[in-house]
């Protein structure tokens, strides 16, 4: 599932050109409809221009008397038909009165306002258009024109009028479709933009899982061809993991020199002790051994956090569970009475720890063998994988068990839970912490098989 409250390159680069596309066509759809719009209205003032043109050169004056001419625009003789005309006196107290108008206007009366006739009079012999309501309270787009016929006293007002719904139908269509046609654009134009922004940021994906190869140790370090804008990042971060190698090969070898150092002093202990009985000799054998044992303890430790510090090691775990099933039979082939035990053991063929073989020999030996000690007559270990970045073993036996208030115990160094039994207590600790080493764990429960559970969690490196 997405998280979107992450931030994303690819998330925020596809919002911005979203906006910005919705934004142009929107502003876009808007002005073409606009203009659409007035186009429309354009035509439509000169057909009405025109209307008022005629009226205007083809009326008469007989006896004082306006006469309007005969037209042979059929609609203006419908009944509400849509387009009418009408010629008004202007009096001199200023309002119109009606001195002809056509058939398509029945009984009703164009209605001029009292602005629109002061606009007539501030331009005489001008033709303007402007908005009015007609029969049957229909919007209609008015041309008028005030001029002075000679022979008649009073200026005379020319009106052509036609509803104009169709030119707000056919806009309003207009801008339906438009809305449509920018509407598919705008969504071609997004998915366009998710392919390219998918294509250009492809070796920055490909980076990403290059870098993830490395840390699950299917490469050493980066190898392909990348754009100039990731080049030096794929060249600092070869560096980086070349420098990290080189501190774990010197802390390695320090380690070693530490053990070399530490032990010759040891051996040279034990020896001179040997060669000279005593109760002292006996001490001085009984402390040095222990004291290998923590030195052994530590620098095993040390060389688990050094060798988790690096991300190419990858072990087959597979192998080592048959290699510890068939060693560990042979060594515990006398116990129960001659019986022996029985390991039964399953893992997947392509399960592999993300670590050294000697780290999970030790690993998996460690609590297999514990088991071993414990148990009456067999051992389950199962192996298998828990996510793409984890594995567990867990490893029963048919023991007689450990209460839970002492599994907290049992992990912590020099716990000895029998001591009658062979050991030095430091086995499952040692697994606990080179467990942690490696960022895992090892919990302690009840085995379906009546003893002791012991679960590992560690991580995995894909095949």
């Amino acid at each position: 599932m997405i998280d979107l409250r992450r931030p994303s390159l690819v998330r925020r680069l596809v919002m911005l050109a979203a906006v910005w596309n919705v934004a142009v066509l929107l502003v876009a759809g808007v002005f073409l409809t606009a203009q659409f719009r007035d186009a429309a209205i354009r035509r439509f003032d000169q057909s009405l221009a025109v209307l008022t043109d005629d009226l205007y050169a083809l009326s008469t004056v007989e006896e004082g008397q306006v006469r309007a001419p005969v037209l042979t625009d059929i609609r203006a003789t419908r009944v509400y038909s849509g387009r009418y005309w009408t010629i008004f006196d202007k009096t001199q107290a200023g309002s119109l009165k009606v001195i002809e108008r056509s058939r398509s206007l029945f009984d009703s009366d164009l209605m001029v306002s009292s602005e629109q006739v002061d606009r007539l009079v501030a331009a005489p012999g001008k033709t303007l258009f402007f908005e009015m309501r007609g029969p049957q309270d229909k919007p209609l787009r008015a041309a008028a024109i005030l001029t002075q016929l000679p022979g008649h006293t009073n200026p005379v007002v020319f009106i052509a009028a036609e509803d104009r719904s169709p030119i707000d139908a056919d806009a309003a269509r207009f801008g339906r479709i438009t809305a449509l046609a920018l509407l598919l654009l705008g969504g071609g134009l997004i998915l366009a933009v998710v392919v390219q922004v998918r294509v250009g940021l492809a070796p920055l994906f490909q980076l990403r899982r290059e870098v993830a190869s490395v840390r699950r140790g299917k490469a050493e370090r980066l190898v392909r061809v990348y754009p100039e804008e990731l080049e030096p990042l794929a060249v600092e971060l070869n560096a980086l993991l070349a420098h990290n190698q080189e501190v774990v090969e010197r802390q390695r070898t320090h380690v070693g020199n530490l053990a070399h150092a530490l032990k010759t002093p040891l051996s040279v202990m034990l020896t001179e002790a040997s060669q000279q009985p005593g109760s002292l000799a006996e001490v001085v054998t009984r402390q040095a051994d222990v004291m290998r044992e923590q030195v052994d303890h530590h620098l095993r430790r040390a060389r688990a956090a050094a060798r988790s510090q690096t991300s190419g090691e990858r072990t087959p775990v597979e192998p080592i569970l048959d290699e510890l099933a068939v060693t560990l039979e042979r060594i515990f082939q006398d116990k129960s009475d001659g019986r022996g035990i029985e390991i039964d053991w399953r893992c997947p063929e392509d399960l592999c720890f993300q670590g050294e073989r000697q780290d999970l020999m030790e690993l998996a030996g460690n609590v297999m063998e514990n088991a071993g000690k414990w148990c009456r007559s067999k051992i389950r270990a199962v192996a298998s994988p828990t996510t793409a970045e984890r594995w567990t073993l867990v490893v029963d036996d048919d023991g007689p068990g450990l209460p839970p208030e002492r599994w907290v115990d049992a992990l912590k160094r020099g716990q000895r839970m029998d001591e009658h039994t062979p050991g030095s207590g430091l086995g499952l600790s040692i697994v606990d912490e080179l467990a942690r080493a490696y960022g895992g764990s090892v919990t302690l429960g009840e085995s379906p098989l009546g003893g002791l559970r012991v679960c590992l969690d560690l991580p995995r490196s894909e095949t």
